[in-house]
């Protein structure tokens, strides 16, 4: 394309060479019926974690091994003993409370993963109701992973772990937290 041709003949060659955005019909008929891949889906997924649970956090003065020049946000997450809800394994049943303790370092992407966190605690995405291995139903993890150690490498939930803060934000990703 040589500059003697109008930026609008540029607009409509792109279009024509199917580069362009669907046809408006189209586009509405796509979203009418649930199909339209064009438009991103935000929707973020709601998951079955107990009510009542608190996420509380503070800043300890203290780095991670793998983020020596900077202190660490400890989450701790309490959930108190209660009753299964239909969205349970085994409604009507008791289930065993708990509190668990999590760590991201206090930098850029760990403060964006904690607000990350919030929501997905908030859409009752982090925990659930399983059975330990004794058979006793319990508040567990789900499947976004959380380190619950501040050392022992991946391998036991720990740091350092030089993928952690990449496959965490890819699995809220996933849920619709972003």
């Amino acid at each position: 394309m040589g500059t003697s041709q109008s930026k609008e003949k540029m607009h409509c060659t792109r279009y024509l060479n199917g580069k362009g955005p669907p046809p408006l019909a189209e586009t509405v008929q796509a979203e009418a019926q649930g199909t339209n891949n064009h438009k991103k889906n935000n929707q973020i997924k709601q998951g079955n974690q107990p009510d009542g649970g608190q996420m509380n956090w503070n800043v300890e003065r203290r780095s991670l091994q793998g983020h020596p020049d900077c202190d660490t946000i400890q989450i701790t997450f309490h959930f108190d003993d209660g009753i299964q809800s239909d969205k349970h394994p085994h409604p009507g049943h008791s289930y065993k409370g708990t509190e668990f303790v999590a760590y991201l370092p206090q930098n850029t992407t760990g403060t964006k993963i904690l607000r990350l966190l919030e929501q997905a605690f908030q859409h009752k995405l982090l925990f659930t109701v399983a059975a330990n291995l004794s058979g006793e139903y319990c508040v567990t993890p789900a499947d976004i992973p959380l380190k619950t150690r501040d050392s022992g490498g991946p391998g036991s939930l720990g740091y350092p772990d030089p993928n952690y803060l990449k496959s965490v934000r890819k699995s809220l990703n996933v849920k619709g937290i972003k």
